[in-house]
């Protein structure tokens, strides 16, 4: 299969999963679990990405200067610092890092 044919498949399965959302009977979504479920789900994913990309390089976990930045990212999250702020104050302090040495 070539590449073409894998990305068609892909966008083929995502548009008959989000289709089959609007066919999904209401009752089936208005459980307290089901709610309960789909509203952390996302924040679940988000936290398992921000993990996975700042903590592994190459299937192993490495502790670098991109911890740092997500450490600082939290505590001005944490003081309800503008979004933009957050992340141009964690590029500083990555970047920062990485110049006197500690890359990853």
């Amino acid at each position: 299969m070539t590449m073409w044919g894998a990305v068609l498949i892909g966008c083929a399965a995502c548009f008959v999963l989000k289709a089959a959302g609007y066919v999904v009977p209401a009752r089936w979504l208005e459980g307290r679990v089901v709610s309960r479920v789909t509203t952390l789900l996302p924040v679940a994913l988000l936290a398992a990405l921000v993990a996975v990309q700042s903590f592994t390089t190459d299937g192993r976990l490495v502790l670098d200067a991109r911890l740092a930045a997500v450490v600082v990212a939290v505590v001005l999250l944490s003081l309800r610092a503008n979004f933009v702020v957050v992340v141009l104050a964690a590029a500083v302090v990555a970047a920062a890092l990485r110049a006197v040495g500690w890359v990853a």
